[in-house]
């Protein structure tokens, strides 16, 4: 526990578990956490034989080794927990570069047009400066944009941050938010009605809720 319990260091073990693998896009899955102090803990966490650093031309890769990799279920089974006993996020907990960054992941390249895909998201229940975000979309690859790419959007989807986060969490169904208005769907008709296929949900959105 000692070296498990820090704050932060279950969360960094939760973004190598899931594809991160340069320090910047471990900065992006924790962003409240600063520069320094993720990496003193990677420092600590390869000390410890949890992760190994490998040169990847002028960038580190960070992989967990063994060690690390035996930690998936410690954190697939926290975030089951934390999704069926803790029905509602806090206004605190909501933050619409955490969810994009998730959503990244999970993009079905399968189902997305060949082309490049630009998928808009206007946040309206957030500060103005943190409203609009992008997800570019090309084979294979993913890109969170804060700013505009310069890419018109295939598809705009506008909602409040709360009602995307719980379509997200499996909370919510994407026929069941476009048809009370909670999410608006701009963009031509193909494209609007394909739309929820191109994101699987959270790992966690099937999660079996308590009943009562």
């Amino acid at each position: 526990m000692e070296l498990l319990d820090e704050r932060w260091t279950l969360l960094i073990i939760r973004e190598l578990v899931t594809g991160s693998r340069y320090f910047n896009e471990l900065r992006r899955g924790v962003p409240r956490m600063s520069p320094s102090l993720l990496s003193r803990r990677l420092n600590r966490l390869e000390r410890a034989g949890v992760l190994e650093r490998r040169p990847d031309g002028n960038r580190v890769r960070y992989l967990l080794t063994p060690a690390g990799q035996e930690l998936r279920p410690v954190v697939e089974a926290l975030g089951a927990w934390g999704i069926r006993w803790i029905p509602e996020l806090g206004d605190e907990d909501l933050d619409p570069q955490l969810l994009l960054w998730d959503m990244h992941r999970n993009v079905d390249h399968d189902v997305v047009p060949g082309q490049r895909t630009v998928v808009r998201f206007s946040f309206t229940d957030v500060p103005a400066n943190t409203r609009d975000w992008w997800l570019v979309i090309t084979p294979g690859d993913v890109d969170v944009c804060n700013d505009d790419p310069g890419y018109p959007p295939t598809v705009s989807v506008i909602a409040g941050l709360r009602r995307m986060t719980e379509i997200w969490r499996g909370d919510l169904t994407w026929s069941g938010a476009l048809r009370s208005g909670a999410v608006e769907v701009q963009g031509p008709e193909a494209a609007r009605r394909a739309l929820p296929r191109w994101f699987r949900l959270s790992t966690f959105a099937q999660v079996p809720r308590p009943t009562g």
